[in-house]
């Protein structure tokens, strides 16, 4: 049990890797702008805008998280998320991907005694040919 109580944080590799360099830009930027180092402002300013490039790279690649809480197996930040292959149901990242699909039903990790249902099962058919 942490000190957060039994709550998902949403730490992941895309998270911290995103708000370090996030960090770093602004700072850079930041102290550029004490200088009166007017093109350190923009590589600063430049350096946020690739935090989120990478940020969004490193989600769709599976080392993010969908919307939501996940299930407690998954909450380690060094947990990889097998569905962001396909996309996430709802995810606006996942959306601006372009040709991603929406998420299958239910997250990556299910509970333990969960299963996952047949295609016949949830009302879907196969076309015949």
């Amino acid at each position: 049990m942490s000190a957060h109580g039994d709550v998902d944080l949403g730490h992941t590799v895309a998270g911290w890797t995103g708000t370090a360099l996030a960090v770093l830009g602004s700072a850079a930027a930041g102290a550029a702008f004490c200088a009166g180092w007017t093109p350190g402002i923009w590589l600063g300013l430049g350096l946020v805008v690739v935090a989120a490039a990478v940020t969004w790279l490193l989600h769709l690649a599976g080392w993010g998280k969908p919307s939501g809480p996940r299930p407690a197996p998954a909450r380690d930040w060094r947990v990889r998320d097998d569905v962001a292959r396909t996309g996430h149901a709802d995810c606006l990242g996942c959306r601006m991907s372009g040709g991603r699909r929406a998420a299958a039903a239910g997250p990556a990790l299910r509970p333990a005694g969960a299963t996952a249902l047949s295609p016949a099962a949830d009302g879907g058919a196969e076309a015949s040919g």
